[in-house]
């Protein structure tokens, strides 16, 4: 396999995503309504960018998802509205998104000429879980709309997809760290850019554990199981994760990272979710093991920031939420 279509592939992993894969050999097509504009690449800003095209597209376009198809070997899923909040704003477009084009999707897939299909997922389909070892075989609770539509997206591919084609659901860790499309509304990456820039972090609460998976390890995932063999991924599904830190822990790793002067704030608690994800599977199956820790993430975000790349970093395109404010209004 050679050419690969990223399906909202301008994200903040999907940027990433585009370089790394290109990098890798592949041939690689865009396909992103590029709400967010560093989802794009400059023309020739790395070596093989002649082999990376963008369709500026929405995933509600059947028509031009099935041109954008057209002699791809691989497809990943990864165009979803991402995070609670903007879902409030217009639920209805989330429900689009996020669940009915997925749904239209899947009838142009069987019929395309794809032979290897990933989808996306995420590891917030548990739920609040007690369990320290939280594994695919346990049981789905989601909590959010956003988390719902993953699950009934994961239902749908299992149970309509061509048997002709391979087909993996990855449910990653909360994805942290540098993207040229940067976000600054993870928590990994929000207590950093409090620090760096306020000298504080706030934090709610502080027990609660999160996941945590640095971003390249989050791309080698990917470019593992498109190369894996099929008998290992087909109809699979697999945990990618990092790190399971409480919030003060992660705290406590940015203060050593930015300086001793950054005070630590803590708030009553409004987010009281608490999970951790075991990687076991996916270790063990496709020898897939994590890289990077979260320290590396808060370093690279640091040196971007010290660099002056960031800019304003309060852009409204480094929050979902503001970016999506700005286009329900419009």
């Amino acid at each position: 396999m050679t050419r690969i279509l990223l399906i909202g592939g301008g994200g903040y992993v999907g940027a990433e995503l585009q370089r790394h894969l290109v990098s890798l050999g592949y041939t690689v097509r865009v396909y992103d309504t590029f709400w967010y504009s560093r989802g794009k690449w400059p023309r020739d800003h790395f070596h093989g960018y002649a082999n990376l095209e963008y369709v500026t597209g929405d995933v509600r376009d059947v028509s031009l998802i099935k041109e954008s198809l057209d002699e791809v070997d691989a497809c990943v899923h990864l165009a979803c509205i991402s995070n609670d909040p903007s879902y409030e704003l217009d639920p209805n477009l989330a429900y689009q998104i996020n669940f009915k084009a997925f749904e239209n999707l899947v009838p142009i897939i069987n019929s395309s000429s794809i032979k290897r299909f990933i989808f996306a997922s995420s590891s917030s389909v548990y739920g609040v879980k007690k369990e320290t070892n939280v594994t695919e075989s346990l049981s789905l609770d989601p909590l959010t709309d956003y988390s719902r539509y993953k699950v009934e997206c994961e239902k749908i591919l299992l149970d309509n997809i061509s048997p002709k084609i391979v087909s993996t659901i990855l449910r990653p860790s909360t994805v942290c760290g540098y993207s040229r499309r940067q976000r600054f509304d993870l928590v990994v990456n929000i207590l950093t850019l409090s620090a760096l820039r306020d000298g504080i972090i706030y934090v709610d609460g502080g027990e609660q554990f999160r996941p945590n998976l640095h971003m390249r390890d989050m791309l080698d995932s990917y470019s593992i199981t498109l190369g894996a063999s099929p008998d290992l991924i087909n109809r699979e599904i697999f945990n990618v994760a990092g790190e399971n830190l409480t919030v003060n822990e992660i705290a406590l790793k940015v203060k050593a990272a930015v300086g001793p002067d950054v005070v630590i704030k803590h708030l009553p608690v409004k987010d009281e979710r608490s999970y951790r994800i075991s990687g076991e599977k996916i270790s063990k199956v496709l020898n897939f093991y994590p890289r990077f820790r979260v320290e590396d993430a808060i370093s690279d975000i640091k040196i971007a920031y010290l660099s002056g790349e960031y800019g304003d970093t309060s852009w409204n395109q480094y929050y979902n939420l503001k970016r999506m404010q700005e286009l329900v209004s419009k």
